[in-house]
């Protein structure tokens, strides 16, 4: 289990259970199998490691072995490395040569630095871990002969959609900034999945691409910054929301249980070759309304500020996002089903019993 029982939690637990009952009809695809996930101790990582394990447990008569590699740049080992006779832990920058000897069946390459406050203090590693990290990654996979590659690129790529564009479609190409604050992160995605669609079409190496929606879940950060936990934290420290500029910026938020599916379905099953919108289809809300959002489902009084953004924060954000997911769901088969006020209760609640109070 994790040092800090995170698997053990009851709403992890439940979340954990749910998407494995969704790879249940893929268990072939699983059993038996190696898996290496780059950076398996972060808040999406832990979450596929954690169905595999407990598929292994459960499910597969052959259990699936799982390399993790991470180096732990905006996190620590501590709370994050689990104990199973299944798991091996590589510490390793996977912009550096990683040499692994066995055999690998499927690559799952998560490892980057999304938040915007880490990547803005880590440029460099931000750039370098989604271009030099996914070529070392590609050519691991080309010399494996693996099953399955799977990029975690991101939404930030098709930077602020014109409005004709929303939602937003895969073959939608951005409207995306090359110099300005963000463009680090946006940009070493975009060449992220152009490496990608090389190894595919000259090397046959069977990549798949997702690009994750404003995920979120238990297991975040209490210093991850981005807007959910930044709301949980000020909720919890009896402090105003925050909210930056006027607040009409919109978002779609996509549940951990319900976005870990969607990329377990693209890896197994997905076309090689192609890219996935992995997020809900609910309706946009702003940040205004979800400031009310936390207000409602709240049993203390919450204020609501509107604040200028910080100066850590780097500025150039998307006006809006929003996924048209239609194309997972057809080919796929995906069902987002956990609704924003209840994904936020499930996440409010593991953030009171696990976050660090005196840390916040």
């Amino acid at each position: 289990m994790l040092e800090n029982n995170f698997l053990e939690d009851p709403t992890v637990k439940q979340d954990i259970e749910k998407i494995a009952a969704t790879l249940n009809p893929y268990r072939s695809r699983i059993a038996g199998k190696v898996f290496l996930i780059t950076g398996g101790s972060g808040f999406l990582g832990k979450y596929l490691v954690g169905a595999l394990l407990y598929l292994n447990k459960h499910t597969l008569k052959k259990p699936a072995k799982i390399i993790v590699v991470d180096n732990y740049i905006t996190s620590s080992k501590k709370g994050n490395v689990l104990k199973n006779k299944f798991i091996r832990y590589i510490d390793r920058d996977v912009t550096k040569s990683v040499q692994i000897n066995s055999h690998i069946d499927y690559i799952v390459h998560a490892a980057g630095i999304a938040s915007p406050i880490y990547y803005k203090k880590y440029p460099l590693e931000t750039i370098d871990v989604a271009i030099k990290g996914t070529r070392n990654m590609l050519e691991l996979a080309k010399e494996k002969g693996v099953k399955s590659f799977l990029f975690f690129s991101s939404s930030e790529i098709y930077g602020d959609p014109i409005p004709s564009e929303l939602p937003t479609k895969e073959t939608y190409w951005g409207n995306v900034s090359s110099t300005g604050p963000r463009s680090l992160y946006d940009e070493s995605k975009r060449l992220g999945e152009t490496l990608c669609m090389v190894y595919y079409n000259y090397f046959q190496v069977p990549i798949k691409i997702v690009r994750p929606f404003n995920v979120f879940g238990p297991g975040m950060g209490s210093k991850d910054y981005r807007v959910v936990p930044n709301f949980i934290r000020c909720m919890l420290q009896k402090e105003s929301l925050p909210v930056h500029g006027a607040g009409k910026q919109t978002r779609t938020f996509c549940y951990i249980s319900d976005a870990v599916a969607g990329f377990f379905l693209t890896l197994l099953i997905g076309r090689p070759g192609e890219v996935y919108n992995v997020g809900s289809n609910q309706k946009e809300i702003s940040m205004n309304k979800l400031a009310k959002v936390f207000q409602t489902i709240s049993n203390e009084k919450i204020d609501i500020e509107n604040v200028e953004y910080p100066t850590y924060y780097p500025l150039g954000e998307p006006y809006r996002r929003c996924p048209d997911v239609s194309k997972i769901k057809r080919e796929l088969k995906y069902r987002p089903k956990v609704g924003l006020e209840n994904g936020l209760l499930r996440t409010i609640t593991w953030c009171k019993q696990n976050w660090e109070f005196s840390s916040l």
